[in-house]
């Protein structure tokens, strides 16, 4: 039979029993605190040391350790590891910095062939040059203690996150312009529903071009969805190309009506037919204000020489530079991409130059007016 502890008694507040109870049952609590927690329970119910390994299988050292730390400071000691650092670091703030200053540099620059660092091509870097840098301490250093040290400082060499440099000088200029245009339209509209029958003087459209629209056809059929077996469409991975086309598209910012034209390229005589298809829609004694861009077939010499054979009858509004974004047609193609564009499979390009129309037409069987919103619009 085991012996009585020399220890002394612990005593336990009945607040102090019942935190320890919830504290040994607990699950999301670190194990080191449930044990010890467990350890001063059967202590206080009369277990010495040895019955308290035999029932909890802990070593006899940790068991002491628990216990005097709580009869000389509390319970609460008893239960937390004291903080402590038994010696310095062996990877410095030097160090450190100096893997810092490698992964802000390009390994391009370094003489390796690679424009961005991996994680492993870092680290085994770190450890050929640490000697020769200084760093002795990283000579054995592991991708996971390079990476430790990226993460103190947020840094990941081996992404990149794209963003755009503004190249025009007049950027903000001309994007005012652009939006006080929307602002005269838009009180153009409302006092044209005010008057009824009033035809406005000007036309403002919207004209960009969609590149690149591909057509896909199917190696094999598409397999309807089947209730209560496929809910989803079922599509052979494999396809064919064959080639692409460009929509050439103007929106009126009046009424919302597309006038749009499918090219195999856009060069500017498919834009000068695109302006011609414009003449033609409008009465001859509108002007057409043009919304667009600074793309090469929409100032060239041929376009320019339609538009002196047509004068005062085409308005320019140049978007700045990396601002298409600023120009409305963007939400017609983005209308255009996410309906019957989606997913499309043709035959052949004629089949898809035939649906982008039947598309376009669609669109103009129910018109909506594209708007930039209005507290954007006051905020110029």
């Amino acid at each position: 039979m085991a012996g009585k502890s020399k220890l002394p008694t612990l005593a336990l507040t009945l607040e102090q029993r019942q935190g320890l109870e919830t504290l040994s049952a607990s699950r999301a609590a670190p194990v080191r605190e449930v044990e010890r927690a467990r350890i001063l329970l059967h202590y206080h119910a009369g277990k010495n040391p040895s019955a308290i390994q035999r029932a909890l299988k802990i070593s006899r050292v940790t068991i002491y350790h628990c216990l005097h730390k709580a009869l000389e400071m509390g319970i609460e000691a008893g239960l937390k590891d004291a903080f402590h650092r038994p010696k310095e670091p062996v990877i410095g703030l030097a160090d450190k910095a100096w893997v810092v200053h490698l992964a802000c540099t390009k390994p391009k620059d370094l003489g390796y062939a690679a424009e961005l660092w991996t994680r492993k091509a870092l680290a085994a870097h770190v450890r050929q040059q640490a000697q020769v840098a200084g760093h002795p301490s990283l000579a054995r250093a592991a991708k996971a203690t390079v990476q430790r040290i990226l993460d103190e400082q947020h840094l990941q060499p081996h992404k990149v996150k794209y963003y755009l440099e503004r190249r025009d000088p007049e950027f903000e200029l001309k994007m005012k312009e652009v939006l006080l245009v929307y602002q005269e339209v838009m009180l153009q509209n409302q006092a044209a529903a005010a008057a009824q029958g009033v035809e406005p003087a000007v036309i403002t459209v919207s004209i960009d071009e969609k590149p690149g629209v591909q057509a896909i056809e199917n190696t094999a059929p598409d397999l309807p969805p089947v209730p209560g077996k496929h809910p989803t469409v079922g599509r052979d991975h494999e396809y064919k190309r064959h080639g692409t086309l460009s929509i050439l598209a103007s929106l009126d910012l009046q009424d919302g009506h597309v006038v749009a034209r499918v090219e195999e390229r856009h060069r500017s005589r498919e834009f000068v037919a695109l302006l011609k298809e414009l003449d033609a829609y409008y009465p001859p004694d509108l002007t057409i204000r043009v919304i667009l861009d600074n793309h090469s077939a929409h100032i060239s010499k041929e376009t320019r020489a339609y538009l002196a054979s047509r004068p005062n009858r085409f308005t320019y509004i140049h978007t700045p530079k990396h601002g298409s974004w600023l120009n409305l047609v963007e939400t017609l193609f983005g209308k255009m991409a996410h309906t019957f564009l989606r997913q499309i499979r043709v035959q052949s390009k004629a089949e898809l130059k035939e649906r982008i129309l039947l598309g376009i037409a669609e669109i103009n069987a129910s018109p909506v007016v594209h708007r930039w919103k209005t507290f954007d619009l006051l905020s110029v």
